[in-house]
């Protein structure tokens, strides 16, 4: 696929989306849409939080967590728009590591507010503040206004949860790690909401405590959420092993690369290194030449265009005809796909071969 989505939604040959078919960048179109969603209704929500929050320390945690939640969506939004810009000369592999560092600055944020919270949830505890939850006028009428609190966080949590569901099947055809942590994020919002509604009730049947401790549940919620995300973000900057959109395992196309090269009649054995971009995922391929053969340029780029073929996050391959393996090829252990297409973890025969030499 050669063009690319550009200003207005032309197509604008040589950027980011050159890789894209029409599928990711529909996938693409609708993942914006419920981004700026997501941004509407997160600043509707911060805006409701903080007009009840007074000064109960679950909901003040609440809002923090409503603040943090507009970063994934503004980092993937920026994002998207940075990989349409096309390679130059200071940046070769083009700009589709953008993903990758917008999903580093969202993780470091979640840290740093996660951590405060959590410092001052625990200094609230020890020093024995009893949260003020008062009475409020509504139309003429006093009410607890912790009520007003449990209402907001009812109504407000109900979005969020709809929209990563959403999201999380977008982030998966995308290979979108930004997108699949702002999922992640906004369908477990409902455990902030049960927490912070713990809190609240808590005080008001004389549980000082509850309205703490909640705010300490809710930092350590954001707290897990940015060392995982900063795990993997720092991860994918580094160079680590090509891993699926969730992280939960290596990536199967390491090992399918692998193997379309192996099919080719000249080439005794293959190793592939691939690297993770962003969207898509570049990739090296050692391969050893059949013993007494040469391959030509014709079939070295005839390799290259097959392995391409293989899916569109494959965009840019390099194949690399060397004597053997480079050592540290062959100390791993790759993906092996089974009879049912799903991936399995089992050694490489060539790992069997090398462990048994001297």
């Amino acid at each position: 696929m050669n063009g690319s989505e550009g200003e207005g939604g032309e197509e604008a040959t040589g950027s980011g989306h050159d890789a894209f078919g029409e599928e990711q960048r529909e996938t693409l179109r609708r993942a914006r849409r419920l981004e700026w969603i997501t941004l509407a209704w997160m600043a509707a929500t911060v805006a409701l939080v903080a007009l009840v929050a007074g000064q109960s320390q679950a909901m003040r945690a609440a809002w923090a967590e409503d603040m943090l939640s507009l970063l994934p969506p503004i980092a993937f939004l920026v994002a998207a728009r940075r990989i349409r810009k096309r390679p130059d000369r200071h940046h070769p592999y083009g700009f589709h590591r953008s993903i990758g560092v917008a999903h580093l600055v969202a993780a470091i944020a979640l840290l740093t507010m996660g951590g405060y919270l959590a410092i001052d949830s625990v200094m609230t505890l020890v020093t024995v503040e009893r949260p003020p939850i008062g009475l409020t006028v509504l139309f003429g009428h006093a009410i607890w206004s912790g009520w007003l609190m449990v209402a907001v966080m009812v109504v407000t949590s109900i979005g969020p949860v709809f929209l990563g569901y959403k999201k999380l099947a977008l982030s998966e055809t995308l290979h979108d790690k930004v997108l699949f942590a702002d999922a992640d994020m906004s369908k477990a919002d409902w455990s902030t909401a049960v927490a912070t509604i713990a809190g609240v009730i808590g005080v008001g049947l004389g549980l000082w405590w509850a309205d703490a401790t909640a705010a300490l549940l809710v930092s350590l919620s954001i707290l897990h959420d940015g060392v995982k995300n900063l795990r993997s973000s720092i991860g994918g900057l580094t160079d680590a092993e090509a891993r699926t959109f969730d992280d939960s395992a290596p990536h199967p196309l390491t090992r399918r690369i692998e193997e379309r090269a192996e099919e080719e009649s000249w080439v005794g054995e293959a190793s592939a290194r691939v690297r993770d971009e962003g969207h898509v995922f570049h990739a090296e391929v050692f391969v050893v030449p059949a013993a007494g053969t040469e391959p030509s340029l014709d079939r070295i780029a005839a390799l290259r265009d097959r392995i391409e073929e293989l899916d569109w996050k494959v965009h840019d391959v390099v194949i690399a005809p060397v004597p053997e393996l480079p050592p540290t090829q062959t100390f791993r252990s790759t993906l092996r796909t089974g009879t049912d297409g799903a991936p399995s973890v089992e050694p490489h025969p060539r790992d069997h071969h090398r462990k048994a030499g001297p």
